[in-house]
């Protein structure tokens, strides 16, 4: 019997809430609150001209970029 004949469990499990899943949803969670909780008005430097807008705006974007960056990256090839 090969590896793949065998039945999910045990050790290698792939369920709906394994600790990695879990980790990155805390993860996400904490990055949610981070982003509300920065109100205020910031000027950011984009190469160059200033631009205002609110830090949660500039923080939610950058999460958006990371998150895109990290899935490009680390995504599973599959053939």
């Amino acid at each position: 019997m090969s590896p793949k004949d065998v039945s999910s469990g045990g050790k290698g499990s792939s369920g709906l809430f394994t600790p990695a899943r879990v980790t990155v949803a805390v993860v996400a969670v904490l990055v949610l609150v981070f982003i509300c909780v920065n109100t205020d008005d910031v000027t950011i430097r984009l190469i160059v001209p200033e631009v205002s807008m609110p830090l949660w705006l500039a923080l939610l974007g950058v999460f958006a970029a990371g998150l895109l960056c990290g899935g490009y990256v680390f995504r599973r090839r599959t053939k």
